[in-house]
């Protein structure tokens, strides 16, 4: 698998190619397809909160989707922050309004156990994004990076910053405790320092809260009650905000690294307060998901089955001027994912694996 931090060595090489691949499917005429829907498809992308930025991100790359599929009325909704039986609610009016298909991001999957039963049996497609579908469901497709993987990427970046002999300890949050994807980033994270250093003691991983002025106020008091780690490290989108704040208000200056492109996570590293950002690449989520629901739709021929692993960055002092401004906007987003964007969607197999490996 490509992953989008080899995407500068590889894009010229293969852009035309796969360029050429997506016209071909998007010039197909509605008629072409063994069966498939011709006019304006009706799609949804559902997903688990307004407020925060790795759900803004898979809604843009959703969007972005929809726009290059052509014909394509994309209905994006998700409760204003994180509630599971609001977003159930939203789903299975998806599932009344989006007949052609929905795209699923939740961080309360057992919750949707019997939504997507009801989907199933009104014949609209889903496929899950971000988070392993749950057991009991007929969800084919799971579009998501690895998550442990991109903690070891974390600590692998981190490692740069630890010397070889050091000896202490690191402090570990989970913004979202029990919930599978975080604790899989921490795991990759503990398994790569356990590894390399054996010298830091691991403490963690403690509660640190979602909604980013909880996460700040957790934060505050694990930095207070553990004052002489090594470094801190989160798995969500809060804390390397958090955290490069606790730093400004204190005058203190210590190693931090989490996960996701939040802008002001951004601005920490460009300052020099958090060492490093692992990227699950949301955006590539939203966009592939939406993107084979309108093909699958458009041609009659049924979705990929299995694991699609859309990749990971490291965000670092190197690339943090141009992560920043392909964050700028939507447009400058779709301009940067362009050509990786293309290339997954042209040839699927290179980027499956069985669901059951998913992790």
């Amino acid at each position: 698998m490509v992953v989008p931090s080899q995407q500068p060595r590889r894009r010229a090489a293969r852009l035309a190619a796969a360029a050429c691949a997506l016209l071909l499917v998007a010039c197909q005429s509605p008629s072409e397809g063994a069966g498939g829907q011709e006019g304006t498809l009706k799609l949804a992308f559902s997903y688990a909160s307004t407020s925060q930025n790795p759900f803004q991100e898979m809604a843009f790359g959703a969007q972005a989707a929809a726009a290059d599929a052509g014909e394509v009325e994309l209905t994006a909704n998700a409760p204003s922050s994180i509630d599971g039986p609001a977003q159930v609610s939203q789903f299975q009016s998806a599932i009344r309004t989006s007949a052609d298909g929905i795209a699923l991001q939740t961080l309360t999957p057992d919750l949707f156990v019997r939504p997507l039963r009801q989907a199933k049996d009104a014949d609209v497609p889903v496929v899950a994004v971000d988070t392993v579908p749950p057991e009991g469901t007929d969800v084919g497709l799971y579009v998501g990076n690895s998550n442990t993987e991109l903690g070891r990427e974390l600590g692998r970046e981190l490692l740069k910053h630890i010397p070889e002999d050091a000896e202490g300890y690191v402090v570990l949050g989970n913004d979202i405790p029990g919930l599978a994807l975080l604790e899989q980033r921490l795991a990759g994270t503990r398994e790569v320092l356990e590894q390399e250093r054996p010298g830091v003691s691991i403490r963690g991983p403690f509660d640190a809260g979602s909604e980013p002025s909880v996460n700040f106020n957790k934060w505050n008091d694990i930095v207070k009650a553990h004052p002489d780690a090594i470094a801190y490290i989160g798995a969500g989108a809060s804390d390397a905000v958090s955290l490069a704040l606790i730093q400004k208000n204190t005058g203190r200056r210590f190693l931090v690294g989490s996960c996701d492109p939040d802008p002001q996570a951004l601005r920490g590293v460009k300052e020099g307060y958090v060492a490093a950002l692992a990227s699950p690449e949301h955006w590539l989520k939203g966009y592939v998901a939406v993107r084979m629901l309108a093909q699958s739709a458009r041609t009659g021929e049924p979705l990929p089955q299995g694991w699609w692993n859309t990749g990971s960055l490291i965000i670092n002092s190197e690339n943090i001027d141009e992560i920043m401004a392909r964050q700028a906007n939507e447009a400058s987003r779709k301009e940067w994912f362009a050509e990786e964007a293309a290339a997954q969607v042209a040839d699927p197999q290179a980027h499956m694996r069985p669901l059951t490996e998913a992790n």
